[in-house]
């Protein structure tokens, strides 16, 4: 089974795992739902359309950036019944930056990538208002994606990249069985993210398993640190003083 990495990035990003009523929350990182929803949107999929195929896919994702939370307040007037306004906090992951990955039978990782690339919807980034910035589709490992993830190189934009050293640690969440056991860094943690209908009169989210570990990885922009010691380098400004006695 072939692995297709994404690398997914933009402005803003939201994704949404417990949002309830006028507070819209959002994860730390892309859900396994707002994946397969934009996958099923490339497709062309409907919102009242099966996803069978697609829940057997294995998931990881890699925070390359993780970017910076942002709340967004806004009001909506009510134009039914009283006059008044309804306030709501949407919050958002500004310049982030992730690699994920999507495993599943070779037959169906080639028809999502296609889609991908010729998407049937426009895609974004968990809410309507994050469009991706550039394209989304890495391109496909022979590996599981644990393997591939830990081996792709450093996908964060140059400017954080060169404020980080030549040698990164980043975070990797992955569906329950997906990472080796002796790489498991913590206890697995459930997540109800798994679409079993998008359909706005029924939808419905099933539970995963989700588990957690880091990878090194090399930056080759990485900030090199550089210490004053004893050398031809050294500048003592003293020595000015001295050499004039």
């Amino acid at each position: 089974m072939k692995t297709l990495l994404l690398r997914l990035a933009g402005p803003l990003q939201s994704w949404g795992v417990q949002s309830r009523f006028t507070r819209r929350t959002t994860e730390r990182a892309p859900s396994k739902s707002g994946v397969l929803g934009m996958i099923a949107a490339a497709q062309g999929r409907r919102r009242t359309d099966t996803l069978t195929d697609l829940l057997g896919l294995r998931f990881a994702v890699r925070i390359d950036q993780p970017g910076r939370l942002d709340r967004d307040y806004q009001t909506a007037r009510i134009f039914e019944g009283p006059k008044g306004t309804a306030p709501s906090q949407r919050f958002y992951l500004a310049d982030a930056v992730f690699v994920a990955g999507i495993q599943g039978d070779d037959e169906v990782i080639s028809g999502i990538e296609d889609a991908l690339r010729r998407p049937a919807f426009p895609l974004y980034l968990g809410r309507r208002s994050c469009p991706p910035a550039g394209p989304v589709v890495i391109g496909t490992r022979a590996d599981g994606p644990y393997q591939a993830l830990m081996v792709e190189r450093y996908h964060a934009s140059p400017f954080w990249a060169r404020k980080q050293p030549p040698d990164v640690e980043l975070d990797l969440l992955a569906d329950g069985g997906v990472i080796p056991v002796p790489e498991v860094r913590e206890a697995p943690v459930t997540q109800r993210d798994v679409p079993l209908s998008f359909s706005p009169s029924l939808r419905q989210h099933d539970w995963r398993s989700v588990e957690r570990t880091t990878l090194q990885l090399t930056n080759p922009l990485g900030r090199v640190t550089v210490t004053a010691g004893p050398g031809p380098f050294t500048h003592d400004p003293m020595t000015a003083f001295e050499e004039g006695d």
